[in-house]
């Protein structure tokens, strides 16, 4: 089991899932980015004032993610992709990605839509059928903290059509990423600190 690599203490704060020896190719050829992973994961804290706030362009969770990819020096990235036929362009499609970095690229889901998982994904076999990518990673919440934005009043995140890991899960196994490796973590509430 590939995710048995990551550290217990991972294992238990998040809910983790898998595809094609994600946990194994990150450990062993990627062993910056694997670090990287597993400290911002650790550092990650689920503020309750956080939660309760409105909804608007980013969450401070996401933007709060995002302070802690981009001190390690993973950057946003939009991918340019031309597509030609006997010489001519007939498509030139933008693939954009929140973090990148040598081959490993990383999404946060945090309260879309669920649809976004299907673009995340089909991004990852693209890039990864392109050769310019490794393994994808997705960073959404577990299903139990649909019970916690009830409790703090947020009952519009709380919805079924909104990003969680059982509308991720399915959607991995489907094989909407092709052969790319895919890794995705679900915020479980071990991370919540309901005093900040």
């Amino acid at each position: 089991m590939g995710k048995n690599l990551l550290p217990k203490d991972i294992q238990e704060a998040y809910q983790v899932e898998e595809r094609r020896h994600a946990c194994s190719i990150l450990k062993t050829d990627f062993p910056e980015q694997w670090k990287d992973l597993i400290e911002v994961l650790r550092a990650f804290k689920l503020r309750k004032s956080d939660v309760a706030k409105p909804g608007g362009r980013k969450s401070p969770i996401a933007e709060s993610i995002d302070t802690l990819f981009f001190e390690r020096g993973w950057i946003e990235k939009k991918f340019d992709i031309k597509v030609t036929a006997d010489g001519r362009e007939t498509l030139a499609p933008t693939h954009h990605v929140d973090y990148f970095k040598n081959r490993i690229a990383i999404e946060t889901e945090w309260n879309n839509k669920d649809p976004f998982f299907d673009r995340d994904l089909t991004t990852f076999r693209l890039l990864f059928e392109l050769n310019v990518l490794s393994v994808g990673i997705i960073i959404t919440r577990a299903d139990e903290l649909q019970d916690l934005f009830l409790e703090v009043g947020k009952r519009t995140a709380a919805g079924q059509a909104t990003t969680h890991m059982s509308k991720l899960i399915p959607k991995m196994h489907n094989q909407a990423s092709g052969g790319c490796p895919v890794l995705a973590f679900g915020i479980t509430k071990k991370k919540y600190d309901p005093k900040s």
